[in-house]
């Protein structure tokens, strides 16, 4: 299972897994198709967005590691 951190640009994770998509925009990443938001690192995303990172990594973490154990 891939760990998503803050660290990580927004092109990245959608590469990890498409269906992060949906999770960011229901935050209020509405802008995540976005040609320079796909070069932000989730932290400038979240907190561009009022958005905890440390909250947003967490559920997308919490995310994947459903994905992985349904496998």
């Amino acid at each position: 299972m891939a760990t998503i951190s803050k660290d990580m640009i927004i092109a990245d994770l959608v590469q990890i897994d498409q269906n992060i998509i949906p999770i960011l925009m229901r935050e209020g990443m509405h802008c995540i198709g976005c040609p320079s938001a796909q070069m932000e690192t989730l932290e400038e995303a979240a907190l561009v967005h009022g958005l905890d990172p440390d909250v947003l990594v967490a559920r997308l973490n919490n995310f994947l590691g459903a994905v992985a154990a349904a496998e």
